[in-house]
């Protein structure tokens, strides 16, 4: 028997269909010799330093570097301790037993990194040696499935890719566990996570925002002129910015005095612009969060769903390019768009037509091609699904196209020996940009007016002239796009699309991790959405100007450590030597945060502890809390609808009781006055004030 191990029941369920696994077990399916089972997410992962004998955050144990790291099934928290996710128990027990039975395994899970990670983690943590084979395709359509089963590959191909993320893994934990634990001991109060890839990410946003609030923008005066040829009117700019408005009013009154002005020099010239290659995921994240404001992990999870769904290929992927022998099934795709309706007329044109093969290259494909759709059409699927798919459909035309011609005219002018500009744009032959009518967002020559025929020496009248007032602007904040862009090319902010390509080797984090970091740096409430852009909250800030000189923070280095994983996979590192700069920048980095003092956040004020005597209670924005785990005590700000003030919080830890507090709302939101006291748990209740005044008997 074989056994087939997938990385989701739905997928296990298409495979099990193709390779007649039609009896349904608990826990797998079986059926014509093949027993096909999944697993959900990460089954096993990296044990925490109480599996290694380590409670608490202390400064003596720091850093954390075990000399071997063990495996333990992931944890689900009980109360106050951590335990075997029971699901999780029953489905490793189930993968054991199937193991044990079979001649081999064949590994269907996602295949790029951190599939092989998923995988090889079970099969060690279950102590298997069967053999193995890896099942690698770039999309669930049956046909692919088929094929894959037909050219499977041995297992230690994939060695080294698993080298790299088991690399990954265990650097994420020596920096983050190690990092985060000395930043909190340094602080004294709250827990503050550092991650490898995390904190240089939100040192981009914090550098970013601050930059930006910090800016003191300059004024500065232009001199519009609007003038006229042929009944094609169109308006000029000064060449120079003039830094006052006494300058610029008496170059204006200067100007105002003649009647016409002069064309020293055209320049046309006739340019072609190439298509756009097809999309990796973080192209298709970035316009994404551009057009529709998708965030880049609602992009991913919309277009996981497609693959799923079998409409599109492996989302998950960094490539742009596909490989001659996909190329081969392009013109057939692009056939099946014929019949659908955003599309249809268009890719009617480009059949039979000589594709252009500019995102065909072989040597440029990584573990997957880039995106595409596959063979089946859409029918019944959600606005998001309909929205991610017609953009990979679209750019998938688009790039097969021509290229768009254009002819741009650069026009210089004089008036009173005030130099003038003018750029105008004409598109000759739309090519790929007819798919969608799109304009030149880069460049923004879509802004471009079209001029009249203009020669050396013309005159043209003066028809008016504008004092324009504008200020220099700072960047702006970053939004998920921008972010995405400076994580995959280390912080340089490239428009070219080469020099991009260039870079992408040593960006932060992979296309598949980049969406889960930006929504960690959420989850910790690091940073939050502004309309379209991202700002750091006080708590963020407060970590960025603590380790902003630290090479934590450092988007460089990182980035090389990325490069590094990259060479590891393809066999030119080793893994071993990459481990051990790890542990010593994890040592290092401990060292520096332990001396390191964190000031503001959220902390307000601490109080010693009524309930274990021997800690301190921290007042937060939200909660007071005994910094000893063991105790426990807890004391929300929130009462009824009202916020108590540290001084009544203050009060509570220190007498047990607070004064009367007016302005409590019941359940009937009906108005109340109480004191909050401790119960004899140290729980809070509310104690009434006695009634006063004696009632009067009615006669």
């Amino acid at each position: 028997m074989k056994v087939i191990i997938a990385e989701k029941p739905s997928v296990a369920r298409d495979i099990a269909a193709i390779v007649g696994a039609s009896s349904r077990k608990d826990g797998y399916m079986e059926g014509n010799g093949y027993a096909v089972t999944w697993v959900f997410g990460h089954l096993v992962g990296l044990a925490m330093p109480e599996q290694y004998g380590i409670t608490g955050f202390q400064r003596e144990n720091l850093p954390i570097l075990p000399a071997e790291f063990k495996l333990i099934p992931r944890q689900v928290k009980d109360g106050k301790e951590y335990k075997n996710d029971p699901g999780v128990m029953k489905q490793l027990k189930v993968i054991k037993e199937l193991f044990g039975k079979c001649d081999r395994i064949i590994v269907a899970t996602d295949a790029g990194r951190e599939g092989c990670l998923i995988f090889r983690y079970i099969y060690h943590y279950l102590e298997c040696s069967k053999p193995f084979d890896r099942l690698w395709i770039s999309s669930l359509t049956d046909k692919a499935i088929r094929e894959g089963l037909q050219n499977l590959r041995p297992g230690s191909d994939y060695d080294n890719l698993y080298l790299s993320a088991k690399a990954r893994s265990q650097a994420d934990w020596a920096v983050g566990l190690n990092s985060s634990q000395a930043l909190s001991i340094s602080a004294g109060y709250g827990v503050w996570s550092l991650g490898r890839v995390q904190t240089p990410t939100l040192a981009m946003i914090c550098s970013r925002y601050l930059e930006n609030k910090d800016f003191k923008p300059q004024t500065y005066f232009q001199i519009k002129l609007h003038t006229a040829k042929d009944a094609t009117q169109f308006a000029v700019l000064s060449n120079e910015r003039y830094g006052t408005k006494q300058d610029a009013d008496t170059i204006l009154e200067r100007i105002r005095s003649e009647e016409s002005v002069s064309v020293i020099n055209v320049e046309t010239k006739q340019g072609s612009q190439e298509p756009p290659l097809l999309y990796d995921l973080t192209t298709l994240q970035k316009e994404a969060n551009s057009r529709h404001s998708f965030s880049a992990d609602k992009t991913l999870s919309v277009a996981q769903s497609l693959y799923e769904a079998k409409l599109i290929s492996y989302p998950r992927t960094g490539s742009r390019y596909i490989s001659d022998d996909v190329f081969a099934e392009i013109p057939a795709l692009i056939g099946q768009l014929s019949a659908y309706t955003p599309f249809g007329g268009y890719a009617k044109s480009l059949s039979g037509q000589v594709l252009n093969k500019r995102s065909v290259n072989d040597k440029k494909v990584t573990d997957h091609h880039a995106l595409i759709i596959t063979e089946n059409m859409p029918n019944d699927i959600s606005a998001d699904q309909r929205i991610i798919y017609d953009m990979i459909a679209a750019r998938m035309l688009e790039a097969f196209s021509g290229k768009c011609t254009k002819e741009n005219t650069s026009v210089s002018l004089d008036a009173a020996g005030v130099a003038f500009t003018v750029k105008g744009s004409v598109i000759l032959v739309p090519g790929w940009r007819a798919v969608l009518n799109a304009p030149d967002d880069e460049k923004g020559e879509d802004d471009a007016p079209v001029l009249p025929t203009l020669y050396n020496g013309d005159t043209l009248p003066i028809n008016g002239t504008d004092l324009l007032e504008k200020q220099t602007k700072p960047r702006p904040l970053h939004t998920e796009s921008s972010l995405l862009s400076a994580m995959e090319t280390c912080g340089r902010e490239l428009t070219d699309e080469a020099e991009r390509e260039a870079l992408k080797e040593s960006g932060i984090g992979t296309p598949a991790t980049r969406a889960s970091i930006i929504e960690t740096l959420f989850s910790r409430e690091y940073i939050v959405r502004e309309k379209k852009s991202l700002a750091p909250t006080n708590k963020g800030l407060v970590v960025y100007l603590a380790v902003r000189d630290k090479k934590i923070a450092d988007v460089s280095m990182t980035g090389e450590w990325e490069s590094a994983l990259n060479k590891i996979a393809v066999g030119e590192m080793d893994a071993d030597t990459f481990h051990r700069g790890i542990e010593m920048y994890a040592a290092q980095i401990t060292a520096e945060l332990l001396e390191t003092k964190i000031e503001g956040g959220n902390k307000r004020e601490s109080c010693p502890c009524p309930k274990c005597k021997n800690a301190q209670v921290t007042i937060y924005q939200k909660v007071a809390k005994c910094n000893n785990e063991d105790c426990g005590l807890t004391v929300f700000r929130n009462k009824s609808g009202k916020d108590l003030t540290d001084g009544q919080i203050k009060d509570l830890l220190a007498k047990g009781k607070t004064g009367v507090i007016k302005g409590f709302k019941s359940k009937e939101n009906k108005p109340f006055d109480a004191a909050v006291a401790f119960d004899s748990e140290f729980k809070t209740v509310f104690s009434f004030p006695p009634r006063t005044g004696n009632m009067k008997k009615r006669k």
